[in-house]
């Protein structure tokens, strides 16, 4: 397995909400999304598991709930748009959503495989 989450989060990662795996334009909004990064940690924030819902609806509207590391994180008002322009540019998605959520807290057990490996933690 190379490390995505096409099926959603893996276990003991957070989820609010559902993850869209199965609609077509899935992959494309999370490689779109694995884009940005978190300019703090050199790693993409859906690896990070900075990232806690992505649903897309029948007419490709695109809704992401994600939370940041620490409330007090300097670019929490600016990091949602740079999702919004990360996703927004993908064929056939038509509009996109950023939710800032708290719950659960962000932890370090959240990161994926890929994330620890990257940060030195395996």
């Amino acid at each position: 397995m190379d490390g995505s989450h096409t099926d959603g989060p893996a276990e003991g990662e957070a989820m609010l909400g559902p993850f869209s795996d199965d609609h077509p334009l899935f992959n494309s909004v999370v490689e779109a999304i694995r884009t940005v990064h978190d300019p703090e940690i050199p790693v993409n924030i859906y690896d990070l598991g900075l990232i806690y819902r992505i649903e897309i609806n029948a007419d490709s509207d695109v809704d992401v709930d994600m939370t940041l590391t620490a409330p007090g994180c300097p670019v929490a008002g600016e990091m949602p748009g740079w999702i919004v322009d990360a996703v927004e540019p993908i064929p056939g998605v038509r509009t996109v959503n950023v939710n800032l959520v708290w719950e659960p807290p962000w932890g370090m057990d959240m990161l994926s495989d890929e994330a620890k490996l990257e940060l030195g933690f395996i």
